[in-house]
């Protein structure tokens, strides 16, 4: 990956919908050298896919948590995630480290949407040893924009 592929991907960044006029002049190339860019970007897997950033109050899931999960020892860690993945209220899901096994980011839309959600869908499962929930107040920033460095041994 070069400049050119990091300029057009921090522009899309902030602008998915961009134009592909719009991000030749980001690029410095033309029309068709940058579709080609922008295709050999998603066949390598950098760009995983497309999507809009939706406000979560205006689609009714104003509420975000955070869920840690402890598995017992000797509990099948990958069926419990595996089971996580396909839920929606599921934003997140990483395996940590320290005392915890997994760190869920939830989105639902109060408290009782969250409290049904632990009990039913996460502390039910086959070998949950202990969860803790915690709540956001407030949200000062939250975003899937990654910062495009250069490589280390890459020169500008």
């Amino acid at each position: 990956m070069d400049s050119i592929d990091r300029n057009i991907l921090v522009a899309l960044q902030h602008d998915g919908a961009a134009g592909l006029a719009e991000l030749a002049k980001v690029a410095g190339l033309s029309v068709s050298a940058t579709a080609e860019r922008v295709k050999r970007l998603e066949e390598r897997g950098t760009i995983r896919g497309w999507r809009a950033d939706l406000d979560p109050a205006a689609v009714g899931c104003p509420l975000l948590a955070f869920v840690f999960v402890a598995l017992r020892a000797g509990a099948q860690e990958a069926k419990f995630r595996d089971g996580l993945l396909a839920l929606e209220q599921v934003l997140e899901c990483h395996a940590v480290t320290g005392p915890w096994t997994f760190l869920l980011k939830l989105r639902v839309a109060g408290l009782a949407e969250l409290d049904a959600f632990v009990a039913e869908e996460i502390r039910r499962r086959a070998g949950v040893e202990r969860i803790e929930t915690v709540l956001a107040l407030a949200t000062a920033k939250e975003t899937a924009m990654l910062p495009v460095a250069p490589p280390e041994d890459e020169e500008e």
